[in-house]
């Protein structure tokens, strides 16, 4: 499904100065159907009261749904993939420590992809569940 073509490597290098880069998010595995990545619980992603900032779990989400839609899209297509729509269940604090997220896909579409992604703690419990739409633009 994914190009998975030194995968890590590519991506990694799309988030120097970009908002991900800046909460320390890192790619983590490209499987045959799921990317992961985590990000820290930290001074850059809480709110005032000490727990993850549920806007820093939506940037954890639509950038490992975007990253996915990347990965998908042919080296050659002259596309790429925008944010369209996002949501997120936000179902659990977290004070420390990192977050996972995983995106799998639902629809994956010549317009559109959706993506399914679960944040986790590092010990499996759910914090929050998001679904984003990507469209798929061709360059100019």
């Amino acid at each position: 499904m994914f190009n998975k073509n030194n995968a890590l490597e590519r991506i990694k290098q799309l988030d120097n100065n970009t908002i991900a880069g800046h909460l320390g998010i890192e790619y983590l595995e490209v499987g045959d159907d799921y990317v992961i990545a985590r990000m820290p619980v930290d001074h850059r992603t809480h709110q005032p009261f000490g727990i993850l900032h549920g806007g820093a779990s939506v940037v954890l989400a639509e950038t490992v749904g975007s990253i996915a839609s990347y990965l998908i899209l042919p080296e050659s297509a002259h596309q790429y993939a925008v944010g369209l729509d996002i949501n997120a269940n936000h179902i659990r604090g977290v004070k420390s420590g990192w977050v996972y997220g995983k995106a799998t896909p639902i629809h994956i579409g010549r317009t559109t992809h959706v993506w399914e992604i679960r944040i986790t703690t590092e010990d499996g419990k759910l914090v929050c569940i998001s679904r984003l739409t990507m469209a798929i633009l061709s360059t100019p």
